[in-house]
């Protein structure tokens, strides 16, 4: 085998021709002359693939831009690459600049939207470019993303000046697919009325509430996508914000109860009874001038567009309903108070629409130097016989100005007893201070409203205006009293935070909810009959039994109120019956919002009762809706039983 190899090596050897100096030589000159045939002589440029400064530092940054996919790191390769831009182009000495380049323009949208206020100037991070061409923020130990903040000064070579969007550090770890806003809603509510047993407490007192700021925040909170805060959930406002047909009061009465008693939709053994109360409406014709302050928030909290915007907007329908004979003055206040327009006659409606054209939203809210100064005006505007009104209108964020908040209640209730009242219109959300709101309101003998839409501001300023700022019943008390040898227990359901005391009943010193002309009320108790199988309490070993006395009521009912103006109340009563009043369309749907009320508020009383079953009970009992309202809380309904999922 080896001389085999050994032979094949030879014979290769042999073959191979032996080296040629000068052949080498001849076939690199020829070479050379072939090459510079192609490409040219020496004196003269050849074409290369390297480019200039300018297009290597653009192609390079299309490559960067291409190869990441953080949201963070490409918005900051943006940046950089325009500050790239800026610091290659020509030197002019002595000369500003003044570039059409927008760095926001070319970031992502949720990052140029970021509030400018989440990071000082100061903390701004110096972004440079190192040796390897690859963009470095000196930011504190965190990957950051860049927004643009005001405007810096960038000086380029010898004396060049230029304008350029500064870069702003956010932490990576905040979300930038939203608007980042701090929560400071505040919401005046209570735990959910406790179930009473009738033979220990058979008596029970609240004052009526016609405020439906409730309803509408939750419908801000659903149709923004997101169930609404247990505590913004007053089910008393939910029913009374929809109209109904109670029966009206015979010849002066201003008041007609109504009450039916029939089966509970969410337990079969137990029974609701129903109270629905209906204000008289007076002929509008006769209704006396009317003298409006309105005392509006331009501090910036109320700068979004569903808060200053919208509520300019809302005014201009209200001006449209008022008569010759009616003043408006215009009050308002953000670091401090000030009068912007003078009582003027609502026919002067170009002198009162350019007045509130020229707001604008800046400031700290001095709350407390505004109501003072708007009380001041409306006591230059009333007369006899006439009807004055303070429209707070605001986002209810007081914080200059409220050092003592009892105080300011008790300047309000002097303010009321003069005849001058208070009504607070809400606006937006992420800082509403409904708890505020619901004070003032409640002091004042006016309503709480919150608007979150111009179909809003057209249902209570236009549609409801009459029951809005004619009052025709102040100080409006209920005391139901139970039987208990008909009753084994009992709920208020919804009212929690106007409970009032047994005695507070007959005590015409103590302050209770206003009824405006053509208003209706409801209010829904739910019972559970002597024997039922829904007694939740057991008989105690040693306390009283319940004895019949014959009589076939269940309860008594009784309504204290006062005519506007006078001191001493006067009152209307009348027993409850087992299955007394009819059922009507109008008593099922408020049976269904008091239910769907109560599902927000997760109701441990509601057993497997459901969205379903209010959806379907409210679809049923809809009855005319001629604006659509019971439509809308059937959608309502439907959007939080998703959301819920």
């Amino acid at each position: 085998m080896t001389d085999d190899l050994d032979k094949l090596i030879s014979m290769m050897d042999a073959a191979t021709p032996t080296p040629d100096a000068n052949r080498r030589a001849a076939n690199v000159a020829l070479a050379q002359e072939n090459f510079v045939a192609a490409q040219g002589t020496g004196a003269s440029k050849r074409p290369t693939v390297k480019r200039g400064p300018l297009v290597r530092l653009s192609e390079g940054a299309k490559l960067m831009l291409n190869a990441l996919s953080h949201r963070g790191v490409l918005t900051a390769t943006s940046a950089i690459a325009a500050v790239a831009l800026v610091v290659i182009l020509p030197q002019t000495r002595d000369t500003v600049v003044q570039p059409s380049f927008r760095v926001e323009d070319h970031l992502p949208q949720p990052v140029a939207e970021l509030d400018r206020e989440e990071v000082a100037p100061s903390q701004s991070p110096e972004v440079l470019l190192d040796e390897a061409s690859e963009p470095v923020a000196k930011s504190k130990r965190q990957e950051t993303a860049l927004s643009q903040a005001d405007q810096s000064t960038i000086r380029i070579g010898r004396g060049a000046v230029m304008e350029a969007p500064a870069i702003v550090a956010v932490p990576a770890e905040r979300s930038l697919s939203t608007r980042i806003e701090q929560n400071t809603e505040a919401f005046s509510n209570g735990e959910t009325n406790p179930l009473k047993v009738t033979l220990e407490d058979p008596v029970s007192t609240f004052s009526i509430d016609v405020d439906t700021a409730s309803y509408s925040i939750v419908r801000s909170s659903l149709l923004n996508g997101h169930l609404p805060p247990p505590e913004a959930v007053r089910v008393e406002e939910m029913v009374n914000y929809f109209p109904y047909s109670y029966p009206l009061p015979k010849g002066d009465a201003p008041f007609r109860p109504s009450i039916t008693v029939s089966p509970t939709p969410w337990n079969e053994a137990t029974q609701l009874v129903h109270i629905g109360i209906q204000g008289a409406l007076p002929e509008i014709a006769d209704r006396p001038p009317l003298n409006l302050v309105f005392l509006i928030d331009t501090s910036g909290s109320m700068q979004d567009p569903n808060k200053l915007p919208l509520l300019k907007q809302s005014f201009r329908l209200l001006l449209a309903e008022l008569r010759p004979e009616d003043q408006v003055s215009i009050v308002t206040y953000a670091g401090s108070a000030g009068q912007v327009l003078e009582p003027t006659s609502a026919t002067e409606k170009s002198k009162i629409l350019n007045a509130l054209d020229r707001l604008q939203a800046g400031g700290s809210t001095a709350g407390q130097a505004g109501l003072q100064q708007a009380y001041q005006v409306a006591e230059t505007m009333g007369s006899e016989g006439e009807v004055t009104r303070v429209l707070l209108a605001t986002d209810g964020d007081f914080n200059v100005g409220l050092s003592d908040p009892e105080a300011l209640k008790d300047f309000i209730a002097r303010k009321r007893d003069s005849g001058t009242y208070l009504s607070v219109l809400g606006f937006g959300r992420g800082n509403l201070d409904d708890a505020t709101m619901q004070a003032l309101a409640q002091n004042g003998n006016g309503q709480a409203v919150y608007i979150d839409t111009l179909g809003e501001a057209q249902k209570v300023l236009v549609d409801q205006l009459t029951g809005a700022l004619f009052p025709i019943a102040n100080d409006v008390k209920i005391q139901v009293e139970f039987n208990p040898a008909q009753i084994a227990e009992y709920r208020l359901i919804g009212y929690e935070t106007r409970a009032l005391r047994r005695e507070d009943f007959s005590n015409d010193k103590v302050d209770a909810g206003d009824i405006g002309a053509g208003h209706s009320v409801t209010a829904i108790y739910e019972v559970t009959p002597v024997g039922s199988d829904a007694i939740r309490n057991g008989p105690l070993r040693y306390g009283e039994q319940a004895v019949s006395n014959g009589s076939e009521e269940i309860g008594f009912f009784q309504m204290r109120y006062k005519e506007p103006g006078a001191q001493q109340s006067r009152w209307i009563e009348q027993p409850i019956l087992s299955e007394q009043g009819e059922i009507t369309d109008d008593v099922r749907f408020s049976y269904a919002i008091a239910g769907f009320g109560q599902l927000l508020r997760a109701g441990a009383y509601l057993g497997g009762w459901t969205f379903d079953d209010a959806i379907r009970l409210a679809n049923t009992a809809r009855g005319e809706d001629p604006f659509g309202y019971r439509a809308e809380a059937v959608t309502l309904m439907r959007l939080a039983q998703s959301l819920g999922r």
